[in-house]
């Protein structure tokens, strides 16, 4: 099928094979991949997960089993839709920006496309979040809605008014690789981050940076977890990371707020869980914010771990 297919082309072609049409998503983590097939209301028909071999070649045919495996289990055909890090370049059609790096420089759409004898849809993971909750999830009725993807890395995604903005580089929402804003006088000597600039928001409110700044501040090294969990037991070193924690993130959003004003911003990955952060982070936000006044909500992802599959199955509503 061609690149120019549409959702009712491939449903009308499926219905030719006398198949019935079910809305399969990939997400493509670093460490997993996830595969789960949707009905037309978003109920889930079939989930399944392998490791990520981190290998191309073996990730492309993980995948091609992933989703011959969900197509046997429901007795349908589906749509496919992947969520992976990066996104693919306007230019060069390739893969850039992934954290997974053997995807950078790779045709990874094509070569899906190819191996599964279909149209494949790719997005970058976090707008697939973002997706997910405006269409059934946290952020159902917003106008503007803005995903943060708070875990091993940091990510984001925009909707507005239904539609996915990715941009005239599709690199709409790289909130991550943004420097920290009004950095403090201690922030000045900022890490490199991975892509290669300084400062990064990734490196500041990622669950990795938290443990960084943890660590340097004279804690052992602790998971992001244990580091919350010394917070609530009033640990003092523990307390001073949550709060500088929360200061750098409510900057970071309060920049968002300055260019996009969002109605909703949701939060997925890791540090998500940390319920303390939605108490905390509208005193963190409102003094940097250009307004006399503001409001927005800041909601979990209300599909969790699961909004990444189901975003890119929610590709081919786009």
């Amino acid at each position: 099928m061609s690149s120019t297919t549409t959702a009712s082309g491939i449903q009308a072609a499926f219905a030719a094979e006398g198949a019935k049409l079910i809305q399969i998503g990939v997400d493509f983590g670093g460490t997993k991949i996830e595969v789960a097939a949707l009905d037309a209301n978003g109920n889930f028909l079939a989930r399944t997960r392998a490791p990520n071999p981190g290998n191309y070649d073996a990730a492309i045919r993980a995948v091609c089993e992933l989703v011959a495996g969900v197509e046997a289990q429901t007795g349908g055909r589906g749509t496919v839709g992947v969520g992976a890090p990066g996104s693919i370049s306007p230019r060069t059609g390739v893969m850039r920006n992934a954290n997974s790096t053997y995807l950078n420089g790779r045709r990874f759409r094509e070569d899906l496309a190819a191996a599964m004898g279909r149209e494949v849809r790719l997005a970058n993971d976090a707008n697939c979040l973002a997706l997910s909750e405006v269409v059934d999830g946290a952020a159902v009725g917003s106008q503007v809605a803005f995903a943060i993807i708070i875990g091993t890395g940091c990510g984001g995604g925009l909707v507005v008014n239904g539609r996915l903005i990715e941009g005239a580089n599709g690199i709409g929402g790289e909130w991550g690789h943004m420097p920290l804003p009004w950095p403090m006088r201690e922030e000045f000597d900022a890490t490199q981050c991975w892509c290669g600039q300084r400062g990064c928001l990734e490196t500041w409110v990622s669950g990795s940076g938290l443990q960084r700044d943890f660590a340097q501040a004279g804690g052992a090294r602790l998971d992001g977890e244990s580091i919350i969990r010394q917070a609530r037991a009033g640990n003092a070193s523990a307390r001073a990371a949550l709060d500088r924690y929360v200061s750098r993130l409510g900057r970071g959003i309060a920049a968002l707020v300055n260019a996009l004003d969002p109605d909703t911003f949701v939060l997925g990955g890791g540090m998500s869980n940390v319920e303390e952060l939605y108490a905390r982070l509208p005193d963190a936000i409102r003094p940097y914010v250009f307004s006399d006044a503001w409001e927005a909500k800041i909601l979990p992802a209300r599909w969790g771990d699961s909004s990444g599959v189901r975003g890119a199955a929610r590709l081919w509503l786009m």
